[in-house]
């Protein structure tokens, strides 16, 4: 056996493993109670869900430093022969990694200073579009909105632009398009969007709000673009809020006559 082995074998206590397999068992179950009560806090506490969800990310970080930290030191024995070895180990290791990582840790640091999205937000970059769930010191973890964890290193913030949606609040402004004929009845169709709009159950009305028109082309031919904007009570209801603008709007619109864009001569 190599001498760097049995060096650190002669640090190792054996009679510690089943302490240090019950306390990161603990851990495990403390970062999951701590998990579970801050997703209740956040659903109790809808306007403080984000600021709920931070606190939450802190503290399971801690809770599982605390617990590694403490199974290591159940596992070992920390003489000054063990503690220059893990830092010979560290320098190596770091050498390696020195540029992407200290890349990575800076642009965390500035991330969380200069605050350009938090957890909560719902951001998009890259062609990703989703919540961000967690900011590390090396990465940031955005969850899509069809449940797809994406991994994004902090240094990417640093060149490349980043839209938050939220920025940092629980409503955000969602805009739906619907499209009708340039011969239709276009006050009427704004009308019916209004009211569509204004009594949608996901609209937050001491927002601002808007249904404007404006003529396009849209698949090489003329339509008429209404596009309604208001803001949503909860991020979390943006495509639940489009879903219920648009059938509705879309029934009215049948129910009144007014018809889609014509691709080709209309009939009489």
């Amino acid at each position: 056996m190599p001498d760097g082995a049995m060096s650190w074998l002669e640090f190792f206590e054996p009679s510690g493993i089943p302490y240090a397999v019950a306390i990161l068992v603990v851990t495990a179950l403390a970062a999951g109670f701590v998990r579970r009560s801050y997703e209740r806090l956040g659903e109790r506490f809808a306007d403080r869900r984000l600021v709920i969800q931070q606190t939450g990310a802190l503290v399971r970080f801690v809770v599982f430093l605390s617990g590694f930290t403490g199974a290591a030191l159940t596992l070992f024995k920390l003489e000054k022969e063990l503690l220059l070895g893990i830092g010979g180990t560290f320098a190596v290791a770091f050498g390696f990694a020195a540029k992407d990582l200290a890349a990575s840790v800076l642009a965390g640091i500035i991330i969380l200073v200069d605050r350009p999205f938090q957890v909560g937000d719902r951001v998009t970059f890259e062609g990703y579009y989703g919540d961000i769930v967690a900011v590390g010191l090396r990465s940031v973890r955005l969850m899509t909105l069809d449940d797809t964890q994406v991994t994004i290193p902090n240094n990417k913030f640093l060149t490349e632009a980043v839209a938050s949606g939220n920025a940092g609040a629980v409503d955000m402004m969602i805009q739906t398009d619907l499209f009708i004929g340039i011969d239709q009845d276009l006050a009427e169709a704004r009308r019916l969007l209004t009211e569509v709009l204004t009594t949608s159950r996901y609209v937050n009305l001491n927002q601002k709000w808007s249904v404007t028109a404006s003529e396009v082309i849209q698949e090489s031919y003329f339509a008429v673009r209404l596009r309604a904007k208001a803001y949503v009570l909860d991020v979390r209801y943006e495509k639940a809020f489009e879903t219920d603008v648009t059938e509705r709007a879309l029934a009215a619109f049948r129910e009144d006559g007014i018809e889609p864009p014509a691709v080709l001569h209309r009939g009489v």
